[in-house]
């Protein structure tokens, strides 16, 4: 079978290597094109909780040929467009393109692939790119050996190809299909909605946020808002990391304490990680913060929930995006506390 990771960043260098560590017929196409270089002349290098360099096959977008079986997909969504229509003439009827990006691309990959070739999945795991050729995964060996994937089909069947997608993904880690796939994909929405968009405005670490006592009240009011749009949208979150996190939501402010220890227990094994959103932000690059919790806002506006916390994340994002400036920090936390005041007078 022969198989594609498109994005050789943080997350694709870490699937690639291991596929092709285990035998995996793999290509990586990344259109950097230093990259590409050095993934043909030294490997691809893990480092952090696995410290392993893989010989591997490197190519740019414009050296593809012939067609792929199985394509995974770790780009950002902001450039699904050009990256799949120049996919197009090198994938068949019976090929798949798996997306294991942030937010719920499935629809908007199909749109371009066709939605007999889609299928998705959510990553577990927390990786950070060093530079060409090395990246370093940030979550524990335990997340890698119980929750590194949760894939499906879109409509929520077992297929014999998603057991296939599966089978070549475990080789990188724990693999389950599931058949709610947008459950998963909402609860993979709260958890980046939640770190990733906080990491990208304060311009820290996920254990910096998960330490900080105004951080965590925040984190705990966008996973509110995320899980009560998410039902609004018909949508039951799936179970993640074996856990329900449907169980964050608040009945008021002061219930926030009683959600700490779910907080320290999913997220202290993910607490070195730096969101690929503030990442993409210190590169001075656009960020996915439209899909992550700009999808959340959308979605509350189209159903009547008012996503406030969600709104501030963005706009903060985005200020720095504008400016370039990543070092927002103390301003942040400030301007999330005129916000809670605000809410709280409101209130009364």
């Amino acid at each position: 079978m022969r198989i594609a990771v498109i994005g050789a960043g943080s997350i694709g260098t870490i699937v690639g290597a291991l596929i092709a560590k285990n035998g995996g017929d793999i290509e990586f196409i990344d259109s950097y094109v230093e990259n590409v270089k050095v993934l043909n002349e030294k490997g691809a290098t893990i480092t952090g909780t696995i410290d392993l360099s893989v010989p591997v096959k490197a190519i740019t977008p414009e050296q593809m040929t012939g067609i792929y079986d199985l394509v995974i997909l770790t780009t950002k969504q902001t450039v699904n467009n050009e990256v799949l229509t120049n996919l197009l003439p090198f994938i068949n009827e019976n090929s798949t393109v798996c997306t294991l990006q942030n937010g719920v691309p499935e629809d908007s990959v199909a749109n371009i692939v066709g939605a007999k070739r889609t299928v998705g999945g959510a990553v577990g795991f927390g990786a950070t790119w060093l530079g060409p050729g090395v990246s370093k995964l940030t979550s524990t060996k335990r997340v890698m050996d119980n929750f590194a994937f949760d894939i499906g089909e879109i409509d929520g069947s077992i297929t014999p190809r998603i057991k296939m997608v599966q089978k070549v993904l475990s080789s990188v880690g724990c693999t389950t299909v599931l058949d709610n796939l947008m459950g998963v994909r909402w609860a993979k929405v709260l958890m980046n909605a939640t770190f990733s968009g906080m990491s990208a405005a304060l311009g820290c670490t996920f254990g910096d946020v998960l330490n900080n006592e105004e951080g965590i009240v925040y984190i705990a009011h966008i996973a509110d808002e995320t899980i009560k749009v998410a039902r609004a949208c018909g949508i039951q979150m799936a179970e993640m990391q074996g856990k329900d996190f449907t169980q964050l939501e608040l009945d008021s402010e002061g219930d926030i304490k009683n959600k700490l220890q779910f907080y320290h227990d999913v997220w202290d094994q993910h607490s070195l990680l730096k969101a690929s959103m503030l990442q993409d932000l210190e590169k001075q690059r656009k960020s996915e913060i439209d899909f992550i919790n700009g999808y959340v806002s959308k979605k509350g506006r189209e159903a009547g929930i008012k996503t406030p916390y969600n709104d501030m994340v963005i706009a903060i994002v985005k200020t720095e995006e504008a400016s370039k400036n990543v070092n927002a920090g103390m301003s942040a936390l400030a301007q999330f506390g005129v916000l809670r005041n605000v809410l709280t007078d409101n209130k009364n």
